[in-house]
């Protein structure tokens, strides 16, 4: 008996995009992949519809082939940058293969080779942005100096800024937590999203429950150094319940929101919200009432970073240090200790991903190896003088 599942006939690309799109989605917002994967797919049925295919069973390998054409020559004319057309051409063929897995489609004309070879070649160099300890050291330095100049100035209550700003630096650069891991992804509404809790902290094994990359829950490591740091700036912050986050959002009307939302919920009169505002500090509001504030998002802790290198006069080639460049200065560190101590910090699923995210220590080892044996073979000086040979 044949069990072979034949896909229907007519079905619809625009159909299939959307039900892509919904599959993808995270939470109220759709997430960032959704929204960066609609417009591609936007761009890519537009170009199907001009040349009247609107149904699977209208895409074969030739199809897709002169797509790929099509991305090549819009990078040739400068419309687009070849890393930008290959991502297109990425979420293309994503799409058709959850339409495979779906049954829609007997295999994915994407994934030929015929089609891909006509991808334009993308030349740029990835973003390898990492944290020196130099770097590290100097924002903590810097920091630490401000903290003391404002307790003894105003008190450490007064230092709340700083101690913030010290504990998220130290958390980035010792534990290699992603940036949507730790702070608010205004685009995903869900929990896991809405930034690190102190109820997901612990001080005292070390360890923080994170949503991580592949939609579970995870536990990270939390060194002696970043929680030395966060332990002072929880007694700072003096969190009104374990339900705050650990860096909440310093944005006035976003603090106002959440009141005016969470008492609104609670069958508070709007005119009575107003007149507590009113009435009140805002902080006050707060912790009285056990409004829990928003994180900080993903947006505001970039700001943080820029504000905080500007201060130290620190940058990488005139940028400021992002904190996904944190997660890879660990890993490097890490990585020429140990690749196994590397992938279990990294909370990598392979050690194969991690010895491919540091393949470049590798190289640099072996080049230093190499060059040791060439020395010896071929008699150089280190110390030669090459003017002498001019």
């Amino acid at each position: 008996m044949d069990t072979t599942r034949e896909p229907p006939p007519d079905t619809r690309i625009d159909d299939v995009v959307t039900r892509y799109l919904n599959a993808k989605a995270k939470g109220r917002g759709g997430g960032n992949y959704r929204n960066l994967a609609s417009a591609a797919l936007g761009r890519w049925t537009s170009w199907l519809e001009s040349r009247g295919i609107t149904h699977l069973n209208g895409l074969d390998d030739g199809v897709l082939r002169s797509y790929a054409q099509d991305l090549r020559s819009a990078v040739r004319n400068g419309n687009l940058a070849a890393s930008t057309a290959n991502t297109y051409y990425a979420t293309v063929r994503a799409c058709l293969n959850w339409a495979e897995e779906d049954g829609l489609l007997t295999d994915n004309p994407a994934a030929a080779t015929r089609a891909t070879t006509e991808l334009p070649e993308d030349t740029s160099e990835p973003d390898r942005q990492f944290w020196s300890p130099g770097d590290v050291h100097t924002l903590v330095a810097d920091l630490t100096e401000r903290i003391d100049e404002t307790v003894s100035e105003g008190g450490i209550d007064a230092a709340t800024g700083p101690m913030r700003d010290r504990a998220l630096v130290s958390l980035l650069a010792s534990t290699g937590v992603r940036g949507a891991e730790v702070f608010r992804d205004s685009d995903d509404d869900r929990d896991g999203r809405q930034g690190l809790r102190w109820s997901r902290v612990d001080l005292d094994s070390g360890s923080l429950l994170v949503f991580g990359k592949n939609q579970d829950w995870e536990h990270a490591q939390l060194p002696t150094q970043a929680r030395d740091h966060l332990r002072r700036h929880k007694d700072v912050q003096q969190p009104a319940s374990e339900e705050w986050p650990v860096f909440p959002t310093q944005h006035t009307p976003s603090l106002y929101d959440a009141v005016r939302t969470q008492l609104g919920q609670r069958n508070w009169v709007a005119d009575d919200v107003e007149s507590l505002l009113d009435d009140q500090e805002i902080d006050e509001v707060l912790r009285e009432h056990d409004v829990v504030p928003p994180a900080i998002t993903v947006r505001g802790a970039r700001s943080v970073m820029q504000r905080l290198c500007e201060r130290a006069e620190l940058n990488i080639d005139g940028e400021y240090l992002m904190p996904h460049g944190a997660r890879r200065g660990l890993g490097d560190l890490l990585y020429r200790e140990s690749a196994e101590l590397a992938q279990s910090a990294l909370r990598h699923q392979s050690v194969r991903t991690t010895h491919d995210a540091y393949s470049h220590i590798d190289a640099s080892e072996t080049a230093d190896a190499v060059g040791d044996v060439l020395d010896d073979a071929w008699g150089v000086e280190d110390d030669q003088d090459d003017s002498k040979e001019l």
